[in-house]
């Protein structure tokens, strides 16, 4: 047995710990680049806290998912300001974003230079500056993670950029800055969450410490995501998903992912769809992919045992088995009321070009089988 494991330098979990971002912050530089999403204001009360602890802060709003000349701009506006430090508050969009802000600080060049698949790959070589990362959605666990996505309008896809330098400082997770999220927003993300542990677990590059937050987490999606959803308000459940989510992204981050990012990542350069309805949509078709497959060519396989139990857990039946999983993901998908993918766009016509595309991202590489040009056209087809 032999796997290598990383994560954030500290982890800072909590109901209230915003609080602390200040003293926290202070200890890592003078002034910060401070990324937030769309809404800006939700990060009044964290400007607030810095102020109040002595640290300066420019702020640098993320509109949508981030792309190559947003990573550019940002990057531009953290040297000409003098910051040395990079604080995200925000969603999936405003984590990426900084992430790549502070390895640039460091690490100089254009940030297609370090992407992987449409970029030159070059080794970031130096620790990115020092990064604080404060979720305020439950999904994509980027919080403690080593990568960072930036889309290409050029090339329709999007890449990560990917080095242990840049895992956070500090996370800091405070689920009651995720009390009250749209429900569609709690649904998408919710589905991220869970595909970001159910991945890791059947991954092919799986390991004991990834299992043991695979199964926990996906414990907490199965009994807290539908009450999130329906009733925003709910501590318990916002908890239980902001815990799910921090450990998704500690799987991913040692585990790798599927299929089902593969596909994520072509379709989400091409299209403006919210990544975790994405993943949602996918997830039923490449559980049922991967099952076939493997019952085909690799019957023996320690993975259609790992999907056995990932059904008694997700179902709570001790009787459940590997296509349950199926069955139990697209009831949840129904629930939520998560669209098919013709609702963004996706034709049939479109299939041939996002298999390629999908073949060709680093996420495949953990799925449990290879599936073939014919598995993955079906994917596509079953979810549309």
């Amino acid at each position: 047995m032999r796997f290598d494991f990383s994560t954030a330098g500290r982890i800072l979990f909590g109901r209230g710990t915003l609080s602390e971002a200040g003293s926290a912050a202070s200890q890592l530089g003078g002034k910060a680049l401070v990324v937030t999403g769309s809404d800006g204001s939700r990060a009044c009360s964290l400007l607030d806290i810095l102020s109040h602890n002595g640290v300066g802060y420019v702020t640098f709003q993320v509109g949508s998912e981030p792309t190559l000349d947003t990573a550019r701009r940002g990057s531009q506006e953290a040297r000409g300001s003098g910051c040395d430090m990079v604080i995200s508050m925000g969603g999936g969009s405003a984590m990426d974003l900084g992430k790549t802000v502070a390895m640039l600080l460091t690490n100089r060049g254009d940030p297609q230079d370090y992407l992987e698949v449409i970029g030159k790959g070059r080794t970031i070589a130096l620790p990115s500056a020092p990064f604080v990362a404060i979720p305020t959605t439950a999904g994509t666990g980027s919080e403690v993670t080593c990568n960072a996505v930036l889309a290409s309008t050029k090339n329709g896809i999007k890449a990560s950029l990917r080095s242990h330098h840049m895992i956070p400082n500090l996370a800091l997770v405070d689920p009651d800055l995720m009390v009250g999220l749209p429900a569609d927003v709690t649904a998408s993300t919710g589905m991220d969450a869970l595909t970001q542990l159910f991945e890791p677990f059947v991954s092919r590059q799986s390991n004991p410490m990834t299992d043991a937050v695979c199964r926990g987490g996906m414990r907490r999606v199965a009994r807290s995501l539908e009450r999130a959803f329906t009733h925003g308000n709910d501590l318990a459940a916002r908890e239980d998903m902001a815990m799910a989510s921090l450990w998704g992204g500690v799987a991913l981050a040692n585990s790798g992912l599927g299929a089902v990012h593969g596909f994520a990542a072509a379709i989400g350069g091409s299209y403006r769809v919210p990544h975790g309805a994405l993943c949602a949509r996918l997830l039923p078709m490449v559980m049922k992919l991967n099952i076939a497959a493997l019952r085909k060519r690799m019957p023996g396989s320690d993975a259609l045992d790992r999907f056995d139990e990932a059904a008694t857990i997700l179902t709570g039946s001790p009787d459940a088995e590997a296509g349950d999983c199926v069955d139990w993901a697209l009831n949840l998908c129904k629930k939520l009321g998560i669209p098919g993918l013709s609702y963004y766009g996706v034709l049939e016509k479109d299939f041939s070009g996002l298999v390629q595309l999908a073949s060709r991202s680093s996420s495949m590489k953990g799925n449990p089988i290879p599936l073939t040009s014919e598995e993955l056209t079906e994917v596509l087809a079953g979810s549309l």
